[in-house]
C-alpha cells in the first residue's frame, strides 16, 4: 500500500510539472538566515522589525505559524535540512562543530546528481566538516559564490554582497538546466555593533514586548534592536533577489522557501528547546506550484520536511543512493490545498532534542533534551539535570552566545539584585519541565511537579517515547552516551576544557571576558 501512494504521488508530481506548457522543473532558492527567531517579521505583525521581501513571500505564497527546527543550534539544525532526519538519526552530525558522516546525502547533492546546477553564497551547513567517504571535502550546499563585497551598515554585518553572488551564480547557469541555490546569511548572528537599531532610526518604545525571561531594560532594548537591524538586512538582500527573478523571468517556476536555523542568539533561546529556541519562520512561495496563495498554515511542520519536499517538487521518488531514508514529511498535500489554517490533523505535534553543542562542560559532555510540542503544551526531559545547561559557569557559559543581555544578567546576580533571570538562562534544572504554552510561550511557569497536570506529563512523555523509537533514537536504547564519544571537528576543540581548568580564558568570539564564573558556583 505504501508503495502504491508512493508511486501515485511520483506520478501525480511528474503530470503536474509536464502540465505546466513545458515548464522545466522548478528551480529552488532556499534562503535561511542565521539565529532569526519567529514573530520577528512584519507578516507576523511585528513592529519592531520590517521585513518587506519575506512578506512578499508571504503574501505571495503561504505563511506557516507552527515551523520548527528540531535541534536549535546551528550545525544539527542545517544537517537536519539538509537530510530530512532528525538531528539523533545523524550519528555525529547531530552534534555542533562536528565531522558530518560520509553516510549521510543532502537534498542539493541529491539535486544535483539528477541535472541541477547547485551554489551557494554566505553560510551552508556548518561549523563543522564534512567529507566524502576519501577524506575529500564535500559541496554539501554546492559551489561556493562569495566573491563580491560591499560597505556594510554595521560593524557586526557581514560586507557579503549575497544578492550580487546570486547574480554571479545564475550567470553560471546553463539556459536550459534548474538550479538550487542556498542564500544563507551570517545575519542576524553575532556580534552586532551596540545601539546601531537608535543609530539607524528605530526607538526603543517600538518593541512591543520584552520575553519574560529577560529584565526589561535599555539595555535589553538595544539588544534586540541590533538584532532587528540585522534581521533587515538578509531581507535586504532577499529582496534584491526576488527582483533578480522577477527581472529574468524566474519567479513563475521558483520554489522559493525564506526560514532560519532557529531562534535568536539570546540567554534562554539559542541552543536550548524552549518554544523560542525552536519557532521559526517560515514563508514558501511556487506560483507554478502553489495555485492557491496568499494562505496562513496552521500545521506543525519541522525541517525534516523541507528535503522531501524539494526532492518531490522536482520529480525525485527515491533519495537513495545518496541520501539515506527520509524522516520528514513532504509539504506537497499542504501546497496542493486550497484552504487555509489547519490542513492535515495528523500535523499535530514537533518531537524537539539536542545533544552536544559547543564545549564548556567536562569531558566535552553534552545536555542532552528530548520534548515533544503540541498546541497546547511543551514537555522536556532533561537527561542530564545534574549538568549545566547553558555550560559549566568557569567556561563562560559557552552554549550561549556573549552578548550585552547575557552580561547584563550575570551581573545583575553578582551585585544580589536579582536571581530570576540568571536561574532561568544559566541555572540548573530539573529533569522534566511541562509548559502550558497556549498562555506561557515564554516557558517561565514549569508545571512538571505535583499531580495537578501528571496525567499530561505522562500522556506527552509516551507520546514523545512512542515517536523516538520510532525513529530509532539511540537514547531510547540505552546509549545515548554514543554522542559524547563524536569527536569535534577540530582536535584542539578536546583540549579547550582542560585549558579552561588550568585558569585560561580563552578568547572566543562567543564569550565575553565578564562572562566567567566560579566553579563552585551552584
Amino acid at each position: 500500500m505504501k508503495s502504491t501512494f508512493i508511486l501515485f504521488l511520483f506520478c501525480y508530481t511528474s503530470s503536474l510539472l509536464a502540465s505546466r506548457a513545458g515548464d522545466p522543473r522548478p528551480n529552488i532558492l532556499f534562503a535561511i538566515a542565521d539565529d532569526w527567531s519567529f514573530g520577528h517579521a512584519g507578516a507576523y505583525h511585528c513592529p519592531w522589525v520590517s521585513t518587506p521581501a519575506f512578506d512578499r513571500v508571504a503574501r505571495e505564497g503561504l505563511l506557516f505559524q507552527h515551523a520548527y527546527t528540531p535541534n536549535a543550534k546551528c550545525a544539527p539544525s542545517r544537517a537536519t535540512l539538509l537530510t530530512g532526519r532528525y538531528s539523533w538519526q545523524l550519528e555525529a552530525a547531530g552534534n555542533h562543530v562536528c565531522v558530518f558522516p560520509p553516510k549521510f546525502g543532502g537534498f542539493m547533492e541529491r539535486l544535483e546528481a539528477e541535472g541541477y546546477t547547485s551554489g551557494y553564497t554566505g553560510k551552508g551547513w556548518g561549523p563543522g566538516i564534512a567529507l566524502d567517504k576519501e577524506g575529500h571535502r564535500r559541496a554539501i550546499t554546492g559551489k561556493n559564490f562569495d566573491r563580491r563585497k560591499h560597505p556594510p551598515m554595521t560593524s557586526g554585518i557581514s560586507p557579503n554582497d549575497y544578492a550580487g553572488n546570486f547574480e554571479d551564480f545564475l550567470k553560471t547557469v546553463p539556459g536550459d538546466q534548474p538550479w538550487v541555490f542556498w542564500y544563507g546569511t551570517t545575519e542576524p548572528h553575532r556580534g552586532y555593533e551596540f545601539k546601531s537599531g537608535v543609530r539607524l532610526g528605530k526607538r526603543l518604545d517600538q518593541i512591543d514586548r520584552v520575553p519574560a525571561y529577560w529584565p526589561d531594560n535599555e539595555t535589553s532594548r538595544h539588544d534586540m534592536l541590533d538584532y532587528a537591524i540585522e534581521v533587515e538586512h538578509y531581507d535586504t538582500h532577499l529582496d534584491r533577489i526576488l527582483k533578480q527573478l522577477d527581472a529574468g523571468g524566474l519567479s513563475e517556476n521558483t520554489l522559493v522557501v525564506s526560514t532560519s536555523d532557529h531562534g535568536m542568539p539570546f540567554p534562554r533561546v539559542k541552543g536550548q528547546a524552549y518554544l523560542h529556541s525552536n519557532h521559526v519562520p517560515l514563508a514558501i512561495r511556487w506560483p507554478a506550484g502553489i495555485p492557491h496563495a496568499n494562505r496562513v498554515i496552521e500545521d506543525f511542520v519541522n525541517f525534516t520536511d523541507l528535503a522531501p519536499t524539494f526532492l518531490q517538487a522536482a520529480g525525485i521518488d527515491d533519495p537513495g543512493p545518496i541520501m539515506q531514508p527520509i524522516s520528514g514529511r513532504s509539504l506537497w498535500d499542504i501546497f496542493q490545498s486550497e484552504h487555509s489554517g489547519q490542513v492535515d490533523p495528523g500535523r499535530n505535534r514537533v518531537i524537539l532534542g539536542k545533544e552536544r553543542h559547543d564545549i564548556g562542560r567536562p569531558n566535552d559532555w553534552g545536555y542532552p533534551i528530548r520534548g515533544i510540542l503540541t498546541r497546547q503544551w511543551l514537555y522536556l526531559r532533561n537527561f542530564k539535570p545534574d549538568r549545566w545547561p547553558a555550560g559549566n559557569p568557569e567556561t563562560g557559559y559557552l552554549n550561549c552566545d556573549g552578548s550585552p543581555m547575557k552580561t547584563q544578567i550575570l551581573e545583575m546576580r553578582r551585585r544580589g539584585e536579582n536571581q530570576t533571570w540568571w536561574q532561568m538562562s544559566f541555572g540548573k534544572r530539573p529533569g522534566q519541565e511541562l509548559y502550558r504554552v497556549s498562555t506561557d510561550e515564554d516557558c517561565v511557569k514549569n508545571l512538571a511537579q505535583g499531580s495537578l497536570h501528571a496525567q499530561t506529563r505522562k500522556h506527552l512523555h509516551d507520546l514523545m517515547i512512542q515517536d523516538l523509537m520510532r525513529q530509532e533514537d539511540p537514547r531510547m536504547s540505552g546509549n545515548g552516551s554514543v554522542f559524547d564519544q563524536y569527536p569535534y571537528q577540530d582536535s584542539r576543540t578536546a583540549h579547550f576544557f582542560e585549558r579552561f581548568m588550568s585558569g585560561e580564558k580563552i578568547r572566543a568570539a562567543w564569550v565575553h571576558p565578564d562572562d566567567f564564573e566560579p566553579a563552585s558556583l551552584d
